[in-house]
């Protein structure tokens, strides 16, 4: 996304943390990173029971393995496979990406890549033809994936995602994404830095984090489910054509703060890009929160049919009275989908609105707030469903 809105604070204080972590593993880098912002509502996270990261492998001894189960992982089964990720050899792979490879092409099987605590910083892609793919963390402030590439370090800003996951039915639960890349100052230019993207269709999303700045999550393309995340960043931070529902996420703005007064912008949540009205994608946030820093707007319409709806959120006052941004293209303000529906907070007064936003009603509002949204009863499966836990 073009950075050309927009003064910026720095990601300083994660690098530091990560290193701190990377020093210190028995530190939460994640819950201190999650210090860092600012709470706006009680966050509840999906859990699964953790256990220790230590397993003993056949004929070798390693110390930091004497307390892993025994039995873990379980043996794969007819509808599931395990390939287990330990950071400290105490299962099969070391490295995400190398259990992703060791998952069969093209497989029917639910192919579970269960992931120990720590940080594994590595690139990883999830290809196409790897559908079925479940990454199971042990919590989003214990597992995370990070990389620091940059749109100049990877030629564009769609291929600096530190995850990036092409294949159907792809599935997170209890892990982070993020891109470590220092926040991009006033007028940087190419210093974008996306901690995931996702352009599979059907994938679910639970209890997961993803950290970053300027463009952190390119919600790419197809449907999607996000569901009790926290999400992160200051620029466009949610951006990409796809149809997706977030609910009772929240979103945290590490935007550069404005003094009371001044009505400088210094970041955006979303930018959808809905090319045509025929297209069937937009951003549906049910039971949000909304805070942090900065003096923000709720979206901005990177492509003339924007979409995106807010309902039942709480906002904080970070959020510009205006709201909503056309990219400084009046032609845009007939085609784009702005809508909020029921909100509270400082944040969500309609009074001060660009006229082409939208107070829906509650015919407007009611295909947007549940699972049907994204055609969830043909494909989204439970929280628990191939859940592996000890």
């Amino acid at each position: 996304m073009s950075p050309k809105v927009i003064s910026l604070s720095g990601l300083i204080p994660v690098v530091l943390l990560l290193f701190a972590h990377l020093n210190n593993p028995h530190t939460s880098f994640l819950r201190a990173l999650l210090d860092l912002a600012t709470p706006s509502l009680p966050f509840h996270l999906l859990t699964v029971g953790y256990f220790s990261n230590d397993h003993c492998l056949p004929d070798e001894y390693n110390p930091l393995c004497d307390d892993f189960p025994p039995d873990f992982p379980p043996p794969d089964m007819a509808e599931t496979s395990i390939f287990c990720v330990d950071p400290n050899g105490c299962c099969d792979f070391t490295k995400v990406q190398d259990a992703v490879d060791a998952v069969p092409r093209s497989s029917h099987k639910r192919n579970v890549v269960w992931i120990n605590k720590g940080i594994y910083f590595e690139k990883v892609t999830v290809p196409a033809t790897k559908p079925n793919i479940t990454f199971q963390g042990q919590g989003f402030d214990l597992t995370a994936i990070a990389w620091n590439d940059t749109a100049n370090s990877s030629h564009g800003t769609f291929y600096s995602a530190s995850v990036t996951v092409f294949a159907a039915g792809f599935v997170a639960k209890n892990i982070s994404f993020i891109n470590v890349a220092p926040i991009p100052r006033p007028g940087a230019v190419d210093a974008q830095a996306v901690a995931l993207r996702i352009g599979g269709d059907q994938a679910a999303f639970w209890g997961c984090g993803f950290f970053g700045a300027q463009d952190t999550l390119h919600d790419d393309r197809g449907r999607h489910y996000f569901k009790e995340c926290f999400i992160q960043g200051s620029i466009d931070f949610i951006f990409g054509d796809a149809r997706s529902l977030y609910e009772n996420c929240r979103l945290i703005s590490i935007a550069d703060p404005v003094p009371a007064g001044v009505r400088t912008i210094t970041g955006a949540i979303t930018a959808h890009a809905r090319e045509s009205d025929g297209d069937n994608t937009g951003y549906s946030f049910v039971n949000c929160s909304i805070g942090g820093t900065g003096r923000i707007w709720l979206g901005r319409a990177w492509r003339p049919y924007s979409r995106v709806v807010f309902a039942y959120t709480l906002m904080s006052d970070i959020i510009a009275s205006e709201g909503w941004n056309d990219w400084n293209d009046p032609s845009r303000d007939q085609s784009v989908f702005y809508g909020e529906y029921k909100c509270t907070g400082d944040g969500a007064n309609l009074a001060g609105r660009v006229p082409y936003s939208l107070k829906l009603s509650d015919e407007q509002a009611l295909p947007y707030l549940n699972t049907s949204y994204i055609d969830g009863d043909r494909w989204l499966k439970p929280y628990c469903d191939s859940l592996i836990s000890a």
